[in-house]
């Protein structure tokens, strides 16, 4: 089974770059169109397909929705996607355009990772980590912020080194923005929490 699902949804259109081998690839809606730009083909496309105007493929399963539902379609995705065990999952094109659906999508994606799963969101200017607790290393990325949310109540025990701001077992807070726009001071940043949910956001400056 593939690792990692690709999910393609109907935001602001950023080019997609060729996904890993053996990635397993999702269009949401108006997401079809835009795998279709940039020559993809999707695994499976998922939604209500109101805003879909492509003929759709042949031989791609399709699991449609009614308009009228609780869960929009990036949910609807993800939901799938957890449900095929995937435990790293990418949403492209969830940024821009409404900013109601950019904040539904970082909800959506939030939910996954109350549910362990790492999520990413990118486009040409943001580059977004929804996570669980965890440690990681964060590759040094020139002319880019680097800003940290909490995303519940609280993440707790938030270290981050090799920063001009670095943090020593700390506790964010989601209503003070103390982790706002960092910037690297060596070739990476080292990040560690132990509890919460927390956002990762690199912006282009």
């Amino acid at each position: 089974m593939a690792k990692k699902c690709l999910i393609v949804t109907g935001g602001r259109f950023s080019p997609i770059a060729p996904p890993e081998p053996g990635t397993f690839l999702i269009a949401c809606d108006r997401g079809f169109e835009y795998a279709q730009r940039c020559g993809l083909r999707p695994d499976l496309i998922v939604g209500d397909l109101d805003s879909c105007t492509a003929p759709l493929p042949e031989g791609v399963p399709l699991e449609r929705h009614p308009i009228r539902k609780d869960d929009t379609d990036t949910m609807l995705a993800l939901r799938r996607a957890l449900a095929l065990g995937f435990e790293e999952v990418e949403l492209c094109c969830a940024l821009g355009n409404r900013l109601d659906h950019s904040l539904a999508n970082l909800q959506s994606a939030a939910w996954a990772a109350r549910r362990g799963v790492r999520v990413r969101l990118r486009d040409r200017d943001a580059d977004l980590l929804v996570l669980p607790p965890c440690r990681l290393t964060l590759p040094r990325r020139e002319g880019w912020s680097l800003s940290l949310f909490a995303l519940t109540d609280t993440c707790a025990g938030v270290c981050i080194r090799g920063v001009q701001y670095p943090l020593e077992d700390t506790v964010l807070d989601n209503c003070f923005p103390l982790g706002v726009s960092n910037q690297w001071a060596g070739p990476e940043a080292e990040l560690s929490f132990s509890s919460g949910l927390l956002l990762v956001a690199m912006c282009r400056m």
